[in-house]
């Protein structure tokens, strides 16, 4: 594969300097984005680009990594067992070197059809994801839920135990985070960024263009010259929203 297997138990440095380390090679990766309909990224977005699609214009285009494929597998409504469940599909058939996921958010959820689960649940089937990624010899990296405004979704109140559970297990496991949910309460001031939603829990276009640059962050993609002009496009964006929104 592409990205060079590490000689001893894998941690997050050791991930983000093997990714260093690709990037700078010709050679292609297979990147695979999964999760929730906030990765899905249909309807709420309402025609604009999805944080998938910035990757992949980040990473195809400013980059020219014209060989990589950037894959989105995510499907709205699933939980982290539907991924488990589907895993073939979604994750290991594609043969990835980097496995981004992002879930919760229905998990949390404690109304509807679906069985309530516990954080401690979901923190074990985040542990058996993280373990089948580095199995496959790819590079994983676990984001938490963006912003939730309980007070109109009481259903998913419990966000920040399921929350935690991200954080931990990427400790526990020492793999890559992306904290999309402090992130976004950096940037609605400690509360919900309003001009970063489009409901109580999806964020809208431009609230995927805060998911996208912190992603494009933590991951080190940064292109620079006359082709990079997305991050600083992303950032107007944003910034815009957090003063009128």
């Amino acid at each position: 594969m592409p990205i060079a297997a590490s000689a001893s138990p894998a941690t997050a440095s050791d991930d983000l300097g093997r990714l260093a380390a690709a990037l700078r090679d010709p050679a292609p990766l297979n990147w695979i984005i999964t999760g929730d309909s906030i990765t899905h990224g249909l309807v709420h977005t309402q025609g604009g680009r999805s944080y998938p699609e910035h990757l992949h214009e980040l990473i195809r285009g400013e980059l020219e990594r014209v060989r990589d494929i950037v894959l989105n597998t995510a499907i709205s409504g699933n939980r982290i067992v539907d991924i488990l469940d589907d895993w073939e599909r979604r994750v290991a058939g594609w043969q990835p070197d980097v496995v981004t996921l992002m879930v919760g958010t229905n998990d949390a959820s404690d109304g509807g059809p679906r069985p309530v689960i516990s954080p401690d649940d979901y923190a074990a089937s985040l542990h058996d994801f993280v373990r089948r990624v580095r199995g496959l010899g790819a590079i994983p990296v676990l984001q938490t839920p963006p912003a939730i405004d309980v007070r109109n979704a009481p259903e998913r109140a419990r966000i920040a135990d399921f929350t935690e559970a991200v954080r931990q297990v990427a400790a526990a496991e020492d793999v890559i985070l992306v904290d999309q949910h402090a992130h976004f309460a950096e940037l609605g001031n400690g509360g919900v960024p309003w001009g970063l939603m489009n409901d109580p829990f999806h964020p809208s276009a431009v609230g995927h263009a805060a998911l996208a640059l912190e992603l494009a962050r933590v991951l080190g993609i940064a292109p620079q010259g006359p082709r990079a002009r997305t991050a600083a496009l992303l950032e107007g964006l944003v910034g815009t929203a957090r003063v009128f929104g």
